[in-house]
C-alpha cells in the first residue's frame, strides 16, 4: 500500500506550488498531488482535491488553515 499524504484537519501551512502530479496508486482511484515549498523553505508533497488540482498551477500560492481544506490564495 501507500502512505496517504492527505492534509490533516488540524494542519496549518502555506507555500508555493512547485510541481503537480497525479496517479492511480491503488489501481482504481486517481489521486492528485502537489509539491509545496513552505514559507520556511521546507518542501512537502500533499494530496489535494481534483477541483483544486485543476484550478492551480505551478508558482500559485496555496494555504491550509486548521479545520479547512487546502485552498488557492
Amino acid at each position: 500500500m501507500f502512505k496517504s499524504r492527505k492534509a490533516g484537519r488540524d494542519d496549518a501551512w502555506e507555500g508555493t506550488v512547485t510541481h503537480k502530479s497525479r496517479g492511480m496508486l491503488d489501481g482504481s482511484n486517481m489521486y492528485h498531488f502537489v509539491k509545496v515549498r513552505l514559507t520556511d523553505g521546507e518542501t512537502m508533497k500533499v494530496r489535494i482535491s481534483h477541483r483544486l488540482w485543476k484550478e492551480i498551477s505551478v508558482d500559485d500560492r496555496i494555504v491550509k488553515r486548521p479545520g479547512a481544506d487546502p485552498a488557492r490564495e
